[in-house]
């Protein structure tokens, strides 16, 4: 199971906006969550924003208002749309899932490789 991200733009000059996508390859039988989380240097990672099985979302405060979790109809991929990005948003942006791969498999979370946000002028 993996999960590929891509980043949909460059840099980014604050003000601006960039998209994210992560997508699974590979099949599962449950999914909890999914979620993106950034770690910006000298930083620990921290949580951007998530949503649930259920739809459920939940945003940093930092975000509130600026970013937008959205995932496809199959579970099989997971975006952020971030707007009016500012120059803290600069990080490298992690997608995870909190799922399970069959019914005999155990509920694990998985890790995409991060991408870099660059916001700067």
């Amino acid at each position: 199971l993996r999960f590929s991200c891509r980043r949909w733009g460059g840099l980014v000059q604050p003000g601006g906006f960039l998209s994210l996508s992560c997508a699974r390859s590979g099949t599962i039988s449950s999914i909890y969550y999914m979620g993106w989380y950034r770690q910006a240097p000298g930083k620990q990672r921290e949580l951007v924003a998530t949503i649930s099985g259920a739809k459920t979302i939940t945003y940093a405060d930092s975000v509130k208002g600026r970013f937008t979790i959205s995932v496809d109809n199959a579970w099989s991929t997971v975006y952020l749309q971030m707007n009016n990005l500012k120059p803290e948003d600069t990080a490298v942006y992690y997608c995870n899932a909190d799922l399970r791969r069959s019914p005999r498999d155990p509920r694990s979370t998985y890790w995409g490789k991060g991408t870099q946000v660059t916001v700067s002028s």
